[in-house]
């Protein structure tokens, strides 16, 4: 903890400049008397840092005097600064963003704090604004720290259930936030937006010391998939709706464009419902050929539209 607390007061003095005891010491969340005490230990390890005494005194650095601590260039500093702008929730977060800031070179620091400032980035969109994700900000403590929790989680069935967590990372995919976690040992992925009731519990989770969260993640991701019961459609595709029908599938298996613009293809979908989801989205842009039962539960669908709007 010292050595994070020295870390940051030469970050902070870098990126502020002169400051005294009392609002080094208000940043960090110290007495004044242990800031005194670190300044000296700086000095004494060869860190060009003084005391001014009096009115208009202070602590600051030597003149010209900076460390890259972090490694970072100029232009990725840069990028961090412009994809945290907006997004300071944390005490935490705040105190990395001064770390980053102070990393950048005295000549570049400005034009970086001017990107930042004219970009913002935002997890959700314009016109639907997504609801925040109710538990994350306790995800996130306790996945740091290790910690059991007892939650109350719906399942796709909508049914409620109770479980004892022990949680072993975060992942943030495809616009959703998942939590990966052991439950009697198994691990399990849970959507953070089903979880309904979270308590901490005050035990230590039951986990590993180190996990690679991106294989655990894609292996369940992978299960997950195999575990569907994929089907084939043939059809032919205007050029309008290709895209769309095909952002969201499972793979294209083979297209040959015909000779009025049409793609004849075979698409593979993870199951029936899958399917004739897609492809009722997509309109008289996509005729389907087979199999028969989805081409009869699309039929069935427009005529049931049909009569009612008639």
């Amino acid at each position: 903890m010292r050595a994070d607390r020295l870390l940051s007061i030469v970050m902070l003095l870098q990126h502020r400049g002169r400051l005294s005891a009392a609002d080094i010491a208000q940043q960090l969340e110290v007495s004044t008397r242990t800031v005194l005490r670190d300044v000296e230990a700086l000095s004494s390890a060869g860190v060009p840092i003084y005391t001014d005494r009096g009115r208009g005194g202070g602590i600051s650095l030597l003149p010209g005097y900076r460390t890259e601590l972090t490694g970072l260039t100029a232009d990725e500093a840069t990028a961090l600064l412009a994809s945290g702008s907006g997004r300071v929730a944390t005490p935490a977060f705040a105190s990395a963003m001064r770390k980053i800031a102070a990393a950048i070179p005295d000549a570049h620091r400005a034009s970086a704090s001017s990107a930042s400032q004219r970009i913002l980035v935002r997890p959700d969109g314009f016109a639907f604004p997504r609801e925040p994700e109710g538990h994350l900000v306790e995800l996130q403590r306790v996945v740091i720290e290790g910690v059991r929790i007892r939650v109350a989680y719906r399942n796709r069935a909508d049914a409620v259930a109770d479980r004892v967590l022990d949680p072993i990372g975060l992942v943030y995919a495809g616009d959703h936030w998942y939590l990966l976690a052991a439950r009697d040992g198994a691990e399990r992925v849970y959507r953070v937006s089903r979880i309904e009731n979270l308590v901490v519990l005050d035990e230590p989770a039951d986990r590993s010391e180190s996990v690679d969260l991106e294989a655990s993640f894609m292996a369940h991701w992978e299960s997950f998939r195999s575990s569907l019961a994929k089907i084939e459609v043939t059809c032919l595709v205007d050029d309008s709706a290709w895209l769309s029908l095909t952002k969201n599938v499972v793979r294209v298996i083979s297209e040959d464009v015909q000779s009025d613009g049409r793609r004849l293809a075979v698409i593979e979908f993870s199951g029936h419902n899958h399917a004739s989801g897609a492809l009722w989205h997509c309109g008289p842009g996509v005729t389907v050929l087979r199999p028969s039962v989805i081409r009869e539960e699309l039929a069935a669908r427009a005529f049931e539209t049909a009569t009612l709007y008639r």
